[in-house]
């Protein structure tokens, strides 16, 4: 009979979810350096630059990722042979060691979880609670898998009771272009098929927790169905051309993994769950002789990589910009912005919009200014703010064509593509919208020098803040004509794959 101690499983959680937050695991390192090394678009190729520039400043800084550092999923297969020692409930052990992760003070994790969903949507302030699976197993031992899963790839799930003769394929490769790029490509698809509705979901989001093996599945050749699917799905899927972050190009996905379960004869479940660029996920077991201890990846783990500046790259002082200079900028221009720079995200934009309705001013200008969508994490020592990356800008759609017609602001950044409601919206006020790499947030907050909130602060996270800037790094997405690169990249870059000799499997 093995004792599992509870305070070894809330400090194995606490260390993992801290663990996670700033160390990627090395399989996934490998994969974007191989994809680094192969890309042939210079804008993809800047992304998936950024994203390993950033993982490995978190590495050896120790700081998050990406400033969503996600709701927490935990999956534990308990030993029929395991004894508790506690007085929590194992759910409440989990729930205390996310609670302590999240509040650490040297590596303050955002909190991001809303209590009342359809209401009040209150932030719990502790990121609590997670959603925890159990499977109880033969064995003495507990194993625990630890996943911090981002709110722009997970907004992403795609699920589908296809008919039985319905092809998984197809429905795979009509469903990755319209995800978008919202889930931060490159990265992992996980796909389950079977089972019932949520049993499919379950079976997607436990595919995500295994490592990156594909090319050492194609050398040894597929010997089950669901491994076919997997080299079939990745094929394909990278040949649709969406590439890093929806700009075009060679790498959309660096896996594809598919597990399957029994379903009825009626019946045949599928769902997609996407992992984005900040994949993070521990395992570790107990045994009964303390709390995990997980092992820090080696350094050189990480490749050294060096940002490429083309010719198309301008400096922009955003304190004087105008908007016939952002006439000037073409999609897929590289600038970087220096100066100040406004925030916003999903409730300061409803709250905006619903003071314009009421005829009420707003707490601050927006007239001839950029709007950054960005829930940052909060800055520890001598930070001016936490790594501030992109949120996902396709949630603003709704709000875009009020609050440039309402307000005068001249320009928004975030992450992903805009839908036709936005871009009809910016061609009309010739307006612009700047990506931002999601998955880049540490190295996006070395160009922040000052921060402060100005309005809302009671919304936290999600306050209006005004961020001091020094050449941060975006690229033109939609310019003030409406040409959006992450339509016409992509259409550019399947185009090229079709007419070249490529092995995705090499």
């Amino acid at each position: 009979m093995t004792v599992i101690k509870q305070a070894d499983l809330i400090d194995s959680v606490a260390d993992a979810l801290q663990y996670i937050s700033y160390y990627h695991p090395t399989d996934f390192i490998q994969a974007m350096s191989e994809a680094y090394e192969r890309e042939q678009n210079p804008a993809a190729r800047d992304a998936i630059a950024q994203i390993l520039i950033n993982s490995r400043m978190c590495a050896t800084g120790h700081r998050p990722i990406c400033q969503d550092t996600g709701i927490v999923t935990v999956f534990l297969r308990v030993g029929m042979n395991v004894q508790w020692d506690g007085d929590l409930s194992v759910t409440d052990q989990v729930n205390e060691g996310i609670r302590r992760a999240y509040l650490l003070p040297d590596n303050v994790l955002r909190a991001s979880i809303l209590d009342d969903p359809d209401g009040a949507r209150r932030n719990t302030n502790d990121n609590t609670p997670g959603v925890i699976h159990y499977e109880i197993v033969p064995g003495d031992t507990v194993e625990v898998d630890v996943a911090a899963k981002g709110g722009g790839s997970e907004a992403k799930s795609k699920f589908a009771m296809l008919n039985p003769s319905d092809s998984v394929v197809d429905w795979v490769l009509e469903m990755v272009p319209k995800m978008g790029a919202g889930w931060c490509p490159p990265g992992m698809l996980g796909i389950g098929i079977g089972g019932t509705a949520e049993k499919a979901m379950l079976l997607a989001k436990e595919a995500l927790l295994d490592p990156i093996d594909i090319h050492e599945l194609a050398k040894r050749g597929a010997s089950t169905r669901s491994e076919e699917l997997r080299l079939e799905l990745f094929d394909k899927v990278n040949r649709l051309g969406i590439g890093a972050q929806g700009l075009g190009g060679l790498t959309t996905v660096l896996d594809v993994k598919v597990r399957d379960y029994p379903s009825h004869a009626a019946n045949k479940a599928v769902a997609i769950i996407p992992n984005c660029a900040a994949t993070r996920h521990a395992h570790f077991v107990l045994d009964g002789s303390g709390p995990a201890k997980l092992e820090p990846p080696r350094l050189e783990d990480w490749p050294e990589v060096a940002r490429e500046t083309g010719d198309n790259v301008r400096r922009v002082n955003l304190d004087t910009v105008t908007r016939d200079e952002v006439k000037t900028w073409k999609p897929g221009d590289t600038l970087l912005l220096s100066g100040k720079m406004l925030t916003g995200r999903d409730a300061a934009h409803k709250r905006m919009v619903d003071l314009i309705e009421k005829g009420e001013p707003l707490p601050v200008s927006m007239e001839g200014r950029f709007i950054y969508y960005v829930g940052p994490v909060d800055p520890i020592g001598t930070e001016v703010v936490g790594p501030a990356g992109p949120t996902t800008a396709t949630r603003m759609d709704k709000f875009t064509r009020t609050m440039l017609e309402k307000t005068g602001l001249l320009g928004m950044i975030g992450k992903a593509e805009r839908g036709p409601t936005a871009i009809d919206a910016i061609r009309e006020f010739e307006s612009v919208y700047l990506m931002a790499v999601g998955g880049a947030a540490y190295l996006v907050a070395q160009a922040i020098k000052g921060a402060k909130v100005v309005a809302f602060e009671d919304l936290g996270m999600e306050a209006i803040y005004e961020f001091e800037l020094d050449d941060m790094p975006v690229t033109v997405a939609v310019d003030h004509t409406g040409e959006s690169v992450h339509q016409t990249g992509p259409q550019i870059w399947k185009q090229k794959i079709g007419q070249q000799e490529i092995n995705f499997h090499a």
